[in-house]
């Protein structure tokens, strides 16, 4: 299946999304970008972006929401939303 992250998504109130991904990819204020296995360490802020994750199926999950952290450490993508 090939190397893949565990992407996590998280609201105050519960976890709305956790499983493996080929890929997580949005917009900051710097641009548009991708975070693949093995990415380098990684935090932004997105505000009002669309934040896509395609699965290990193929299938993209789309989220979007007023502000979000993106935060990647040891092929881990955590997404903590207000």
């Amino acid at each position: 299946m090939g190397d893949l992250i565990l992407v996590r998504v998280d609201s105050p109130e519960k976890s709305i999304f956790e499983g493996k991904a080929k890929s997580v990819s949005s917009a900051n204020s710097q641009g548009k970008f991708d975070i693949l296995p093995f990415h380098a360490g990684f935090l932004t802020l997105i505000e009002e972006e669309p934040i896509i994750i395609r699965t290990a199926e193929n299938k993209e999950v789309k989220f979007k929401f007023d502000r979000a952290v993106i935060y990647n450490r040891d092929n881990v993508v955590s997404v903590y939303t207000l």
